[in-house]
């Protein structure tokens, strides 16, 4: 552990904001308000750097910009028709910049070969207490709007073509600089905005849908209980929650005890956190394979797998590739992903019709379904639950696979006879006390139909042999594909123009 009175610090923030007491500490008075940076001298300089970054070489210097000199940047070799990207990072406790931004500075270098990429360097101010970092955020916020009002004045020069970013705390520096400048600028990213202190906030006191043209946010760290290091509330036009917002694949987070007694809790957190900047990063370098997000009202309404559609723009690319939305404003997007580079998987959603023609008690089955395509077969699936399996009527599932299967040809499904989850256990447990005398244990499903977040495509799966449609635990059924769509006209998949 680098610094324990910064974590320290950190954790009575938390610990403050989790009792709600949090509101009195929050920057006061309206964003036009004279402010001082807090931890440095008064005399001091507001220590706000500008670096143009000229090589792919993390070692690089880079070129410094300085406020008014012109030949410097002519020197420095600013293209002034080309887009400009602003990277600014947030609290820090090691006092360095870390690996994650010259990662992405390589990546917009690679995909943008003509633009500008400056980091916004703030070190002095964000290596403070958590407290004093954020009431520093609205000074940086101003030196950035009065960076791109002097480079406004050059002829040009179009804020359109700027493009902020801001990870953790940074993301609401970004707010307040679009909020400040003279125009609107062209687009801000939010990669898991701060959340302690700017939960619930007024919105000229965060990152907002109104600081740019267009605003779009990654929430990666966002738990919907403890520790939330990530704001929760959507604050962009577009807000993607990736995996839900909460524990992200690969980061081992499950055992947060254990983590908190083995002090490895900062290095899962910042895995959570940091996964929005991976996110944004895979998104550059692997054009070839885009991830999706999907309109959805809540998380658990997306693990049903009732959210797969791309009608009247609800779905759009994540990360740099994503599409402004009209009218969109704080709208909720889910997607799954895998734990590395490249993080796209494929969803799908099934819907499955269950009978049970003589039990009359509460049958809660573990299915797993395993898809057969002509590129590839997925593994055993589980169909998560959500809430409970409803007897005869349609259930709803939503599955996702690493790999693309290509057209899907068959599919089996299997009902386990020993389940190996705690939660399972406990629901065929509740399902054996509430059945009748002699139950059957044997349910019918004769038909599964398929739809392709990805392509848009429904598909209809009969059982193998119509005359056996009967599972019970232990057994297996098998579909093989009978017809395209769902007897209802096929979609057309959005993403041909997205992609």
């Amino acid at each position: 552990m680098r610094n324990p009175a910064l974590l320290l610090s950190f954790w009575s923030v938390y610990c403050c904001f989790a009792a709600g007491s949090l509101e009195n500490l929050r920057p006061q008075g309206s964003l036009r308000d004279e402010h001082k940076p807090t931890g440095v001298p008064a005399t001091a300089k507001p220590p706000v750097a500008f670096n143009l970054r000229t090589s792919k070489d993390p070692e690089h210097e880079g070129c410094h910009l300085s406020l008014g000199d012109n030949q410097l940047l002519e020197d420095c070799g600013f293209n002034m028709t080309a887009k400009t990207f602003f990277i600014i990072h947030g609290w820090t406790m090691s006092g360095m910049l870390e690996k994650w931004l010259h990662n992405l500075v390589s990546a917009l270098q690679t995909r943008e070969r003509d633009a500008n990429v400056v980091v916004v360097d703030w070190l002095p101010l964000a290596h403070q207490l958590y407290i004093d970092a954020v009431n520093n955020i609205r000074m940086v916020g101003q030196g950035v709007a009065g960076m791109l009002d002097w480079l406004q004045e050059k002829e040009e020069f179009s804020l359109g073509n700027v493009h902020l970013i801001g990870y953790s705390l940074g993301a609401h520096v970004a707010g307040y600089a679009g909020n400040f400048v003279k125009g609107t600028v062209g687009r801000i990213t939010g990669l898991d905005p701060a959340g302690p202190m700017f939960e619930g906030a007024d919105l000229h006191k965060r990152l907002s849908p109104d600081d740019a043209d267009f605003v779009d946010v990654l929430h990666t760290y966002t738990p919907s209980f403890g520790l939330s290091i990530g704001i929760r509330m959507p604050v962009g036009h577009i807000d993607i929650y990736p995996n839900g917002g909460d524990f992200q694949p690969g980061c081992g987070f499950n055992d947060v005890l254990g983590s908190i007694a083995y002090g490895t809790i900062t290095e899962a957190a910042k895995c959570e956190h940091e996964r929005a900047v991976h996110l944004f990063v895979d998104s550059l370098v692997n054009q070839d394979k885009p991830s999706f997000a999907f309109q959805c009202t809540d998380p658990n309404r997306f693990k049903k797998g009732i959210c797969l559609s791309c009608r009247k723009n609800r779905c759009n690319n994540i990360g740099y590739n994503a599409k402004k939305m009209r009218k969109k404003r704080n709208s909720k997007m889910y997607l799954k992903t895998r734990a590395g580079m490249p993080f796209r998987v494929y969803h799908y959603q099934m819907k499955v019709h269950i009978f049970s023609y003589k039990n009359s008690g509460d049958i809660q089955p573990t299915f797993y379904i395993t898809l057969y395509g002509s590129n590839a077969d997925s593994p055993d699936l589980p169909l998560e639950v959500v809430e409970k399996i409803k007897l005869n009527a349609t259930n709803t599932f939503l599955v996702y696979t690493e790999e693309d299967l290509g057209d899907l040809l068959k599919i089996r499904l299997a009902w386990e006879r020993i389940s190996h989850s705690w939660y399972n256990l406990w629901n065929e447990f509740r399902s054996y006390l509430s059945q009748p005398s002699n139950p059957s244990r044997e349910l019918h499903i004769r038909r599964i139909r398929v739809k392709s977040g990805e392509t848009q495509r429904k598909m209809t799966f009969c059982a193998q042999d119509p005359k056996k449609t009967g599972i019970s635990p232990g057994q297996e059924l098998w579909f093989h594909k009978c017809r395209d769509g769902w007897r209802m006209k096929n979609e057309t998949s959005p993403f041909v123009e997205l992609a």
